[in-house]
């Protein structure tokens, strides 16, 4: 275990928003994809991950269109380019749900001031405190009356509420970055849906963002000592648990988690898309 100085100031723990809710939602994934070296293998990703990493990808490579390139047949093209033929149930399924990702980006975008550019797109935030570093990637920041609001997409079937954008840890985290990295007000966070349209949000305060940021704080204490554990112990630690629930039966590593497998058979890769009745509980939100 590394041992430190006396005198010597504690280093920080660096880490994602995306880490921290890992090791919230299960530590024995949390070791897997963060600790476990060679990292177990991770099943190919399923449909509703290629939709939505194709849709980010749209919704980012748009603004680097000049105003009058931001037409529908461009989006169109952007959506065709950006496309991920991974985890369909055949060659139909994924054109289908490629022409439904085109319209739903169209509709979308004809809500946006296109005119407006965004402060920033996929734009890599940070900052830290006495005792946590924090990086992590936005998807849009925009400013807006001279005040900066964090905007993240959401592509999953699941329904959404503003009550999602009020206890979202990677939202919150990201205006407190974004405030200090730009030195101007960041206090809205919203949620853009696109398989609805609406738009979830939430108006933070200075006081709830600094109770998130106490949060994400304390899940850094908890992952300091497990890291330090599994520096010690290795697999052997017994500080990581399987966090056991319906969202087993959807992980990545389920191959290598005898107790999560035991909770029922897996998912099929096309079992997140909407028109996939049999995707029954539990099923995840989709990327982003």
């Amino acid at each position: 275990m590394q041992q430190s100085f006396s005198g010597m100031p504690r280093r920080l723990y660096s880490a994602s928003p995306s880490r921290l809710l890992t090791w919230l939602d299960c530590p024995r994934r949390y070791r897997m994809q963060y600790l476990d070296r060679p990292r177990p293998a991770v099943r190919p990703p399923r449909a509703h991950t290629s939709v939505g990493v194709a849709t980010h990808n749209v919704l980012r490579d748009f603004w680097d269109l000049t105003p009058l390139e931001r037409t529908p047949a461009r989006v169109e093209r952007l959506v065709r380019e950006s496309w991920i033929d991974v985890g369909f149930r055949d060659p139909e399924q994924s054109a289908r749900w490629r022409d439904r990702t085109t319209r739903r980006v169209t509709e979308y975008l004809r809500g946006v001031d296109r005119e407006r550019q965004p402060l920033g797109v996929e734009r890599t935030v940070s900052f830290h405190t006495e005792t946590l570093a924090v990086t992590g990637r936005l998807d849009r920041l925009d400013d807006r009356d001279g005040e900066l609001v964090v905007v993240d997409y959401k592509t999953g079937r699941a329904p959404l509420s503003d009550d999602d954008a009020r206890t979202s840890l990677p939202m919150a985290l990201y205006a407190v970055a974004a405030a200090g990295m730009f030195h101007r007000r960041c206090e809205r966070v919203e949620l853009h849906h696109l398989p609805t349209g609406r738009v979830l949000s939430h108006e933070h305060t200075a006081q709830t963002l600094q109770r998130k940021v106490a949060e994400a704080e304390s899940i850094a204490t908890d992952l300091r000592r497990a890291d330090a554990d599994y520096a010690e112990k290795g697999a052997g630690s017994e500080l990581f648990a399987p966090r056991v629930s319906p969202i087993c039966t959807w992980c990545d590593f389920r191959a290598h988690c005898p107790q999560g497998q035991l909770i029922g058979p897996e998912k099929s890769d096309w079992a997140g898309l909407e028109a996939d009745h049999a995707a029954g509980s539990g099923s995840p939100t989709g990327t982003g």
